[in-house]
């Protein structure tokens, strides 16, 4: 079986998001810092299609918009595959 994510509609489906992400100026879901959108696909600042539901365990949404959110290649790799906990970071203490 082929990769999932490198399906025709899987690829359109990501560059329309980058498309989109660009032009409202969509920050990192993770870090909530700028994306430089200029920059190329290798750096470790550019722009990753994340899904905010992991792929490896909800795979039937993989080519859901509603699952794809604007991260930086670092973040994205940090992650992995675990949920997001929290985008503002650890606690201080508890509250």
């Amino acid at each position: 079986m082929a990769n999932e994510r490198s399906t025709r509609r899987h690829k359109s489906l990501r560059a329309d998001f980058k498309l989109r992400c660009e032009s409202q100026g969509a920050n990192c879901h993770l870090c909530g810092q700028p994306i430089d959108y200029t920059l190329p696909s290798s750096h470790l600042d550019a722009f990753q299609l994340d899904h905010l539901h992991p792929v490896k365990t909800h795979p039937q949404l993989v080519d859901d918009p509603a699952n794809f959110r604007a991260s930086h290649a670092s973040c994205n790799a940090s992650r992995g595959a675990d949920a997001v906990t929290s985008v503002l970071g650890t606690l201080s203490e508890q509250w």
